[in-house]
Protein backbone atom coordinates (compact mmCIF):
# COMPACT_ATOMS: atom_id res chain seq x y z
CA UNK A 1 0.00 0.00 0.00
CA UNK A 2 1.77 3.39 -1.25
CA UNK A 3 0.61 6.28 1.22
CA UNK A 4 -0.51 9.38 -0.38
CA UNK A 5 1.77 12.42 -0.55
CA UNK A 6 1.01 15.10 1.88
CA UNK A 7 0.57 18.48 -0.02
CA UNK A 8 0.43 21.78 2.03
CA UNK A 9 -2.45 24.68 1.39
CA UNK A 10 -1.00 27.69 1.47
CA UNK A 11 -3.94 29.16 2.31
CA UNK A 12 -4.23 27.77 5.82
CA UNK A 13 -1.45 28.53 8.62
CA UNK A 14 1.58 26.17 7.87
CA UNK A 15 3.54 25.45 11.10
CA UNK A 16 1.15 22.58 12.00
CA UNK A 17 1.08 21.51 8.14
CA UNK A 18 4.68 21.31 7.15
CA UNK A 19 5.32 18.34 9.69
CA UNK A 20 3.38 16.06 7.56
CA UNK A 21 5.54 16.16 5.22
CA UNK A 22 8.47 13.96 6.81
CA UNK A 23 11.40 13.12 4.58
CA UNK A 24 9.94 15.51 1.83
CA UNK A 25 10.40 18.41 4.41
CA UNK A 26 13.86 19.27 3.19
CA UNK A 27 13.09 19.30 -0.76
CA UNK A 28 10.11 21.19 -0.14
CA UNK A 29 11.75 24.41 2.08
CA UNK A 30 14.53 24.49 -0.46
CA UNK A 31 11.74 25.19 -3.39
CA UNK A 32 11.39 28.75 -2.24
CA UNK A 33 8.07 31.60 -3.12
CA UNK A 34 9.19 34.54 -3.34
CA UNK A 35 7.34 37.31 -2.25
CA UNK A 36 7.05 40.06 -0.25
CA UNK A 37 3.98 39.04 1.89
CA UNK A 38 4.77 36.01 4.04
CA UNK A 39 2.22 33.63 4.69
CA UNK A 40 0.31 32.74 7.79
CA UNK A 41 1.90 30.50 10.56
CA UNK A 42 -0.68 30.18 13.48
CA UNK A 43 -4.61 30.66 13.41
CA UNK A 44 -4.21 32.25 16.84
CA UNK A 45 -3.61 35.94 16.23
CA UNK A 46 -2.09 36.24 19.26
CA UNK A 47 1.22 33.60 18.22
CA UNK A 48 1.02 34.50 14.51
CA UNK A 49 1.65 38.70 16.24
CA UNK A 50 4.63 37.00 18.53
CA UNK A 51 6.52 35.46 14.71
CA UNK A 52 5.74 39.01 13.01
CA UNK A 53 8.87 41.78 13.77
CA UNK A 54 9.46 44.81 11.83
CA UNK A 55 13.29 45.41 11.21
CA UNK A 56 13.99 48.77 12.92
CA UNK A 57 12.57 46.95 16.73
CA UNK A 58 15.55 45.55 16.40
CA UNK A 59 18.00 48.31 16.76
CA UNK A 60 15.20 50.57 18.57
CA UNK A 61 15.18 47.61 21.56
CA UNK A 62 18.64 46.46 21.63
CA UNK A 63 20.66 49.52 21.29
CA UNK A 64 19.63 50.81 24.77
CA UNK A 65 20.40 47.99 26.16
CA UNK A 66 24.23 47.65 24.80
CA UNK A 67 24.60 51.47 25.90
CA UNK A 68 23.22 50.16 29.53
CA UNK A 69 25.76 47.19 29.61
CA UNK A 70 28.77 48.76 28.39
CA UNK A 71 27.75 51.58 31.68
CA UNK A 72 28.03 48.78 33.81
CA UNK A 73 31.84 48.26 32.77
CA UNK A 74 32.55 51.55 32.64
CA UNK A 75 30.84 51.78 36.33
CA UNK A 76 32.93 48.94 37.39
CA UNK A 77 36.63 50.92 36.39
CA UNK A 78 37.32 49.55 32.88
CA UNK A 79 38.73 52.48 30.35
CA UNK A 80 36.85 53.32 26.98
CA UNK A 81 39.88 51.24 25.30
CA UNK A 82 39.26 48.41 27.63
CA UNK A 83 35.64 48.51 26.45
CA UNK A 84 36.43 49.04 23.40
CA UNK A 85 38.56 46.39 22.59
CA UNK A 86 36.31 43.92 25.11
CA UNK A 87 33.34 44.94 22.57
CA UNK A 88 35.03 44.28 19.30
CA UNK A 89 36.19 41.04 20.83
CA UNK A 90 32.61 40.21 21.56
CA UNK A 91 31.55 41.02 18.10
CA UNK A 92 34.01 38.38 16.41
CA UNK A 93 32.59 36.01 19.09
CA UNK A 94 29.17 36.55 17.44
CA UNK A 95 30.00 36.53 14.14
CA UNK A 96 31.00 32.81 15.16
CA UNK A 97 27.80 32.16 16.70
CA UNK A 98 26.35 33.25 13.05
CA UNK A 99 27.80 30.93 11.43
CA UNK A 100 28.11 28.16 13.98
CA UNK A 101 24.52 28.30 14.72
CA UNK A 102 23.61 28.52 11.12
CA UNK A 103 25.19 25.57 9.93
CA UNK A 104 24.51 23.50 12.69
CA UNK A 105 20.99 24.39 13.82
CA UNK A 106 19.51 26.17 11.36
CA UNK A 107 20.49 23.69 8.58
CA UNK A 108 19.51 20.41 10.42
CA UNK A 109 18.26 17.88 8.44
CA UNK A 110 15.09 16.80 9.57
CA UNK A 111 12.30 13.81 9.16
CA UNK A 112 10.05 13.45 12.07
CA UNK A 113 6.63 15.65 12.49
CA UNK A 114 7.64 17.90 15.40
CA UNK A 115 11.64 18.11 14.34
CA UNK A 116 10.67 19.58 11.27
CA UNK A 117 7.81 21.87 12.79
CA UNK A 118 10.69 23.17 15.21
CA UNK A 119 13.03 23.68 12.46
CA UNK A 120 10.48 25.39 10.03
CA UNK A 121 9.47 27.97 12.97
CA UNK A 122 13.72 28.39 13.61
CA UNK A 123 14.79 28.71 9.82
CA UNK A 124 12.73 26.98 7.15
CA UNK A 125 10.16 29.17 6.95
CA UNK A 126 13.28 31.97 5.91
CA UNK A 127 14.33 29.29 3.12
CA UNK A 128 10.54 28.64 1.69
CA UNK A 129 9.79 32.51 2.26
CA UNK A 130 12.64 34.36 1.94
CA UNK A 131 11.19 37.85 1.18
CA UNK A 132 8.98 37.71 3.86
CA UNK A 133 9.62 41.29 6.10
CA UNK A 134 8.07 40.54 8.52
CA UNK A 135 10.15 37.07 9.48
CA UNK A 136 13.47 38.43 8.38
CA UNK A 137 14.74 39.43 12.05
CA UNK A 138 14.41 37.57 15.53
CA UNK A 139 11.53 38.24 17.94
CA UNK A 140 12.79 40.28 20.40
CA UNK A 141 10.87 38.27 22.95
CA UNK A 142 13.21 35.21 22.21
CA UNK A 143 16.19 36.96 22.03
CA UNK A 144 15.50 38.31 25.40
CA UNK A 145 14.77 34.69 26.72
CA UNK A 146 18.05 33.71 25.34
CA UNK A 147 20.18 36.65 26.94
CA UNK A 148 19.08 35.37 30.00
CA UNK A 149 21.46 32.18 30.33
CA UNK A 150 24.16 34.01 27.95
CA UNK A 151 23.92 36.75 30.44
CA UNK A 152 24.87 33.70 33.85
CA UNK A 153 27.36 32.39 31.31
CA UNK A 154 29.22 35.50 30.67
CA UNK A 155 29.44 35.89 34.78
CA UNK A 156 31.02 32.22 35.08
CA UNK A 157 33.72 32.73 32.98
CA UNK A 158 34.49 36.60 32.91
CA UNK A 159 35.51 39.12 35.49
CA UNK A 160 32.29 41.51 36.75
CA UNK A 161 33.59 44.24 34.99
CA UNK A 162 34.04 42.52 31.63
CA UNK A 163 30.99 40.22 31.57
CA UNK A 164 29.14 43.20 30.29
CA UNK A 165 31.18 44.65 27.98
CA UNK A 166 31.75 41.13 26.45
CA UNK A 167 27.42 40.96 26.79
CA UNK A 168 27.51 44.15 25.10
CA UNK A 169 29.84 43.07 22.08
CA UNK A 170 27.98 40.03 21.38
CA UNK A 171 24.66 42.22 21.22
CA UNK A 172 26.17 44.34 19.29
CA UNK A 173 27.16 41.84 16.78
CA UNK A 174 23.71 40.08 16.71
CA UNK A 175 22.11 43.97 16.10
CA UNK A 176 24.57 44.34 12.98
CA UNK A 177 23.82 40.96 11.53
CA UNK A 178 19.85 41.18 11.66
CA UNK A 179 19.61 44.53 10.38
CA UNK A 180 22.25 43.65 7.79
CA UNK A 181 20.15 40.13 7.16
CA UNK A 182 17.30 42.42 6.23
CA UNK A 183 19.14 44.86 4.03
CA UNK A 184 20.83 41.99 2.10
CA UNK A 185 17.13 40.39 0.92
CA UNK A 186 15.16 44.20 0.47
CA UNK A 187 17.94 46.72 -0.19
CA UNK A 188 19.63 47.56 -3.18
CA UNK A 189 23.67 48.19 -2.23
CA UNK A 190 25.35 49.68 -4.45
CA UNK A 191 28.71 50.14 -2.18
CA UNK A 192 30.94 47.35 -3.39
CA UNK A 193 31.20 45.42 0.38
CA UNK A 194 27.61 45.41 0.62
CA UNK A 195 26.55 43.99 -3.08
CA UNK A 196 29.52 41.34 -2.67
CA UNK A 197 27.51 40.51 0.91
CA UNK A 198 23.75 40.54 -0.99
CA UNK A 199 24.84 38.09 -3.95
CA UNK A 200 26.78 36.00 -1.50
CA UNK A 201 23.67 35.08 0.54
CA UNK A 202 21.50 35.19 -2.08
CA UNK A 203 23.54 32.51 -3.54
CA UNK A 204 23.30 30.56 -0.40
CA UNK A 205 19.15 30.52 -0.76
CA UNK A 206 18.86 30.26 -4.48
CA UNK A 207 22.13 27.96 -5.55
CA UNK A 208 24.22 26.06 -3.09
CA UNK A 209 22.25 25.51 0.35
CA UNK A 210 24.72 23.58 2.04
CA UNK A 211 27.74 26.58 1.67
CA UNK A 212 27.73 30.13 2.58
CA UNK A 213 26.53 30.13 6.00
CA UNK A 214 27.90 33.50 7.29
CA UNK A 215 25.42 36.74 6.45
CA UNK A 216 27.84 39.32 8.00
CA UNK A 217 31.19 37.69 6.85
CA UNK A 218 32.73 35.27 5.23
CA UNK A 219 35.55 35.40 7.40
CA UNK A 220 34.21 31.60 9.22
CA UNK A 221 33.55 30.19 5.72
CA UNK A 222 36.94 30.69 4.22
CA UNK A 223 38.08 28.98 7.66
CA UNK A 224 36.32 26.24 7.67
CA UNK A 225 35.86 25.29 3.94
CA UNK A 226 32.39 26.28 3.32
CA UNK A 227 32.89 29.35 0.71
CA UNK A 228 30.65 28.49 -2.47
CA UNK A 229 32.54 27.94 -5.37
CA UNK A 230 32.46 30.08 -8.53
CA UNK A 231 29.90 29.12 -11.27
CA UNK A 232 32.81 28.29 -13.68
CA UNK A 233 34.09 26.16 -10.98
CA UNK A 234 30.97 23.80 -10.27
CA UNK A 235 30.76 23.81 -14.19
CA UNK A 236 34.57 21.72 -13.69
CA UNK A 237 32.86 19.40 -11.45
Amino acid sequence: MVAERFTVDLDKPLVFQVGHLGEEYQEWIHQPIVCVEGPRFFQSDFWEFLTRTVWWAIPTIWLPVVCYVLSISARKGLTFPQIGLIVAFGVLTWTLLEYTLHRFLFHIDTKSYWANTAHYLLHGCHHKHPQDGLRLVFPPTATAILLVPLWKLLHLIATPATAPAMLGGILFGYVMYDVTHYYLHHGQPKEPTFKHLKKYHLNHHFRIQDKGYGITSSLWDRVFGTLPGTKAAQKKL
